[in-house]
């Protein structure tokens, strides 16, 4: 989830955009936000692989507990999700009370603990709970916070896009590096291994980022407010997105409770189960610049219904053939290319649609869906793999996707909007609406200006505009003509 003061969170479409961009700027960034953008970015790549390292790993390496059982496996998989979707908010809403880094460091600490646990656990039901325990540092909004703390509004979106690309890069190593340790190390070992580095992630973030030059970024499009969160749970777009995501998250943990035991009844060894996700990744990606490329000249719920078809196909090929090297391939290279669509569009999405001054909200709601849905996932396939055979947790996913792509035929509704965040130089005494609702009418007048939202406690404006009519050039005159006035 990369959010910006003046795009949608950047996908992997956009990134490249962004790059190009950020090589013509002559304003680049400065020591600090530059050391800050690579700090937080690590701190994103080893929190997040210890995360997703035993995904691959955990449905084979749990045979050996004296009470493994398919439900447990299932839990341990997808269990993370559920303390993450708990959290995740409430962690954002103590950073704003408590301070960016104390929250950070509780995180890693949970998580830490969490990992050491699962590492020293002799039964699948304390490997389970070590590993809810890792979900409970929550600290992806505290992070986001911290970075546009330490950042200009000018270089904001340079320093998201270096942590947003971490933490699409830490999943694909993850399933690379992952079968690979646990042959060397075991499970146990690479729990061990992902506590060790959550507490390299400390002197990151306590020596890496310079808080000491801080600026106060507008709390409102940067973390979740509690009093905004019930409002968007019934926008006529976002929970559909919300359901959405939660629906993906839920297929691809149950796709990698099933692939690694294929794997291991092909007679593969787990050292060699990169083999299989290095042929997927590397041709998902190809399928997902095909998807980017389509997506600008078909409607929006097309796109969202045709990556979720694709994603249906690799389920489907998996319950009519016998799995094979070949097929598991096959159906891994279908669901990626849809997921990787998917899970890159509907963060822009979600921000885009996010009422002005809501982005943080509707953020937090959308990655609380997003983890319960890794959550419902392992639970669903350890029941489906109790009580009946793997085709079976396929036909439910199969049916999962069919919903799912009636809940996208809202999608229509969907607007290209871009998202401007305006503030004062400096931060002016509180005067109250008054002050600065003479600015938001202006603002409101302004061609190509869809909705303005004022905050006069952070003395920001929220602007939704359509990004082909909106000069960004006349919204910045209208605040500096009447920033000398409120300074009196």
């Amino acid at each position: 989830m990369i959010q910006s003061e003046y795009t949608a969170p950047l996908s992997l479409y956009l990134f490249g955009r962004q790059v190009k961009h950020s090589l013509m700027s002559q304003n680049t960034l400065n020591k600090i936000e530059l050391s800050a953008a690579l700090s937080l970015a690590s701190v994103y790549v080893l929190r997040m692989l210890g995360l997703f390292m035993v995904i691959p790993v955990i449905a084979v390496a749990a045979v050996s507990f004296e009470d493994y059982s398919p439900l447990l496996v299932g839990l341990a998989v997808g269990g993370y999700g559920l303390t993450q979707a708990i959290l995740q908010i409430p962690f954002g809403v103590l950073s704003d009370k408590w301070g960016r880094k104390p929250v950070i460091f509780l995180g890693l600490t949970l998580f830490c603990i969490g990992s050491l646990i699962a590492g020293f656990a002799d039964s699948m039901l304390m490997l389970t709970l070590g590993r809810i325990l890792q979900g409970a540092g929550a600290i992806a909004g505290a992070i986001m916070a911290l970075a546009s703390d330490v950042t200009r509004e000018s270089q904001r979106t340079k320093v998201m896009a270096i942590i947003g690309v971490s933490i699409g890069f830490s999943f694909y190593i993850a399933l690379l590096v992952g079968p690979l340790l646990a042959s060397s190390i075991g499970l146990q070992g690479i729990f061990l291994l992902t506590a060790a580095l959550s507490l390299a992630c400390f002197p990151l973030v306590q020596w890496g980022v310079n808080t000491r030059d801080a600026v106060e970024s507008p709390s409102g499009d940067a973390l979740p407010k509690l009093s905004q969160i019930g409002g968007l749970f019934k926008h006529p777009v976002l929970w559909r997105l919300n359901l959405t995501v939660l629906v993906v998250h839920m297929l691809i943990t149950c796709f990698f409770v099933q692939i690694p035991l294929f794997l291991i009844n092909l007679d593969m060894p787990l050292a060699q189960h990169y083999q299989v996700y290095s042929v997927v990744l590397f041709a998902s990606v190809i399928v997902l610049v095909g998807f980017m490329y389509m997506s600008n000249h078909l409607p929006l719920g097309n796109t969202f219904r045709l990556a979720l078809l694709l994603m249906a196909f690799g389920f489907f090929l998996l319950i009519v053939q016998a799995p094979s090297y070949w097929i598991i391939c096959a159906a891994g290279i279908l669901f990626f290319g849809g997921f990787n669509f998917l899970e890159a569009k509907m963060p822009a999405l979600v921000s885009s649609l996010a009422p002005a001054g809501q982005k943080g909200s509707a953020m937090g709601v959308y990655a609380s869906h997003q983890f319960f849905g890794a959550f419902l996932g392992g639970l669903v396939s350890g029941l489906m793999n109790t009580y009946y055979d793997v085709q079976t947790t396929f036909v439910i996913c199969l049916v999962m996707i069919f919903l799912c792509t009636l809940i996208t035929r809202g999608l229509a509704a969907a607007e290209r909007i871009k998202r401007v965040t305006l503030m004062f130089a400096e931060k002016k005494d509180n005067k109250g609406i008054n002050d600065i609702s003479p600015i938001t009418r202006q603002l409101k007048e302004l061609p190509g200006v869809r909705d303005v939202i004022a905050d006069p406690i952070d003395m920001a404006f929220y602007l939704k505009v359509d990004a082909k009519s909106f000069n960004l050039g006349q919204a910045q005159q209208v605040v500096y003509d009447n920033e000398q006035p409120l300074s009196k």
